[in-house]
C-alpha cells in the first residue's frame, strides 16, 4: 500500500516527530510498503536526511508569510499557514494514498476531515498532546497515557509506552542488558539534550559536573543545533570529553554508557529499553507529563534547566547509588517491540475479518481471570503440570509473571467485542531464547485463534528462538506448532528459529 507520512522538522519543532516517523517508516518499508515524505520547507528541517535515508520526499508549497510563535505551546504556527491551506497543498501534492500518517501538532481533526474525504484512505495520527482527531487508529506512546484521554476522537487507541517507536536494534541489544552490571571503575556519562537543544542545557550539564566528578562524557550533538560550535570547542579542550555530530547506531552507544542525562522524548523510552538509568532535563512543555511519569515509576531523576548548576551534581551521585534500582525500573517501561506492535495494527486496518485480535498486556486485574481458566477440566487435560494451582500460589506466580522485564504474559483480545479470549506468555531461558506458552478459554475452542496468535507472536517478536514443548497426545496442538512451521525436534519439542 502507499503510504504517505505528513511531518515536520524545524528549529523550532525539533527533530523528534520525524525521526520516530522513520522508525515506522523503516519497518513498513521492510514489509514491502511504498513509503512517502511530505514536509514543509523550514529553517532546520531534515528533507534531505529523509531523503538520504532512503524514502522519496516530496516538499510542500513555502507559506507565503512567515508566522512568528506568540509562545512556546503556539503550535498552529508551525504549519506557517493556515490548516485549510496546509491541507490543500498536501492533497494536490501527493494525490492519492492508502494511508495518511500525521504526525504534527498543528495537524488535527480538521486536517485529517480533509484528507480523508478528498484522498478516501485511512489515516493514523501520533500525537502527545490527547487532542481530537479523526482517524482510524491514534498512538500515543506517552507513559501512563490511557485510551480513555483520547475519548473524543472515537478511535481505536495504542496507548503506553510499549508502542514506543524505537529502532530494531534496540530489541536486539536488550538482551545483552538485561544482563548488565555497573561496571567497577570510571563511570561513562551520554549527555544528549535532542537534535536541537536552543537553551543549551548540553552545556549547562557539562559546567555543572565536568570539575567534581571523575567520568569520561560523551556529548551528541548535531550541527543543526544554535550551540554546536560552542559546544564542540569546550569539548576540544577537555581529555575526558568527546564530542559526536551523529550516531547511526544509538542502541550500541547507550550500551557503552553507565548513565544518560538528557531531554526527554523518543530517546526517554530508548534509555529505559536498554535499562540505562538517566537524569532528565525537560526543555518543552510537552515533556512535562513523560518527566511525571519517569519520576513517578522511579526510572529517572529530573532537574529544571535552571537548576542544573545547584542540583545536577547531588543527582547525579544519587543516581549512581542506586544504578541497580533505576535499571531495573527502566527496564520495565518498554521493550523496544513497539514499531513491530504498530506495523502489526495498521496492516490490521486492512484486513477484512470477522473478528480481529491483538495481544495486550496481562495486569493485575486479569489473574482472577487466568484462575479460573487454569483451573478449567480441558486446560488442565493437556498442561504439563496437571495439578490444578491453588489460588495464592496462582496470584503469586501470575503477579511476577507480569511484573518480570525479561518475559512476556499477554492476554489476547477480541477487538471486535473486547472480550478476553486467551493466555500467550513468552518466559526467558537464555539471552534470545525463550519458551511459548499457549492456550485459549475452553469456550473459544475450535476457532482457530490460536492460529492467530501465534502469527501475532511471530509479527512482534520475529527475531528471537522460540521453544514449545507439548504433550505427544496433544494431538490438537501438535498440529498447530506445525501449522505454524515450527520444527519438530522430537516427540514433544518444537523450535522457531528467528524470522527474516
Amino acid at each position: 500500500m502507499k503510504v504517505v507520512f505528513r511531518v515536520d522538522a524545524s528549529l523550532l519543532i525539533g527533530s523528534g516527530h520525524v525521526m520516530r516517523c522513520m522508525v515506522l517508516a523503516d519497518e513498513l518499508k521492510r514489509k514491502g510498503h511504498n513509503i512517502l515524505f511530505a514536509c514543509t520547507p523550514l529553517e532546520g528541517d531534515l528533507r534531505s536526511f529523509i531523503s538520504d535515508s532512503g524514502f522519496d520526499v516530496v516538499t510542500l508549497p513555502v507559506p507565503e508569510h512567515k508566522v512568528t510563535p506568540k509562545h512556546q505551546s503556539d503550535y498552529v504556527s508551525w504549519l506557517q499557514k493556515s490548516v485549510l491551506e496546509d491541507a490543500r497543498d498536501f492533497i494536490a501534492t501527493v494525490k492519492s494514498a492508502d494511508l495518511v500518517i500525521t504526525d504534527h501538532y498543528a495537524i488535527g481533526k480538521e486536517w485529517q476531515s480533509i484528507a480523508i474525504s478528498s484522498l478516501n484512505c485511512r489515516l493514523f495520527a501520533l500525537d502527545d498532546l490527547a487532542r481530537c482527531h479523526q482517524a482510524d487508529l491514534i498512538l500515543d506512546q506517552t507513559l501512563g497515557r490511557n485510551k480513555l484521554d483520547y475519548y473524543e476522537s472515537n478511535s481505536q487507541v495504542l496507548a503506553g509506552s510499549e508502542y514506543a517507536l524505537l529502532k530494531p536494534n534496540f530489541a536486539n541489544e536488550r538482551e545483552f542488558a538485561l544482563s548488565r552490571t555497573l561496571p567497577e571503575g570510571i563511570p561513562k556519562v551520554l549527555i544528549s539534550m535532542g537534535g536541537v537543544d536552543v537553551p543549551n542545557a548540553t552545556l549547562k550539564v557539562l559546567e555543572s559536573l565536568h570539575r567534581h566528578i571523575r567520568a569520561e562524557f560523551t556529548v551528541l550533538l548535531s550541527p543543526r543545533a544554535p550551540h554546536f560550535e560552542e559546544v564542540k570547542a569546550w569539548c576540544l579542550n577537555r581529555t575526558n570529553v568527546r564530542h559526536i555530530a551523529f550516531v547511526s547506531d544509538m542502541a550500541a552507544l547507550m550500551l557503552k554508557h553507565d548513565i544518560a542525562i538528557g531531554a526527554p522524548g523518543t530517546t526517554s523510552w530508548e534509555r529505559a529499553c536498554l535499562g540505562l538509568p538517566n537524569i532528565i532535563v525537560p526543555l518543552a512543555d510537552n515533556q512535562q507529563m513523560i518527566c511525571e511519569q519517569l519520576v513517578k515509576r522511579k526510572a529517572a531523576k529530573k532537574v529544571a534547566i535552571g537548576d542544573i548548576d545547584k542540583c545536577m551534581l547531588q543527582l547525579y551521585q544519587a543516581t549512581l547509588e542506586q544504578w541497580d534500582e533505576y535499571k531495573s525500573a527502566n527496564l520495565a517501561l518498554c521493550d523496544g517491540r513497539g514499531a513491530k506492535r504498530v506495523t502489526f495494527e495498521l496492516e490490521q486496518l486492512f484486513v477484512d475479518a470477522r473478528d480481529k485480535f491483538c495481544l495486550t498486556y496481562a495486569s493485575q486485574e486479569d489473574i482472577p481471570l487466568v484462575y479460573e481458566w487454569q483451573c478449567h477440566p480441558e486446560t488442565r487435560k493437556y498442561a504439563l503440570n496437571t495439578s490444578v494451582p491453588a489460588w495464592d500460589e496462582h496470584k503469586v506466580w501470575m503477579s511476577n509473571k507480569i511484573q518480570s522485564a525479561t518475559d512476556y504474559f499477554y492476554m489476547v483480545t477480541n477487538r471486535t467485542h473486547g472480550s478476553k479470549v486467551g493466555v500467550v506468555r513468552l518466559d526467558r531461558i537464555s539471552e534470545g531464547q525463550y519458551i511459548v506458552s499457549i492456550f485459549v478459554e475452553p469456550n473459544s475452542y475450535g476457532k482457530g485463534i490460536a492460529s492467530k496468535v501465534l502469527l501475532m507472536v511471530d509479527a512482534i517478536h520475529p527475531d528471537v528462538t522460540l521453544h514449545a514443548k507439548v504433550l505427544k497426545v496433544n494431538f490438537a496442538s501438535q498440529r498447530l506448532f506445525k501449522k505454524a512451521r515450527y520444527h519438530q525436534v522430537d516427540e514433544e519439542n518444537y523450535i522457531r528459529k528467528p524470522i527474516n
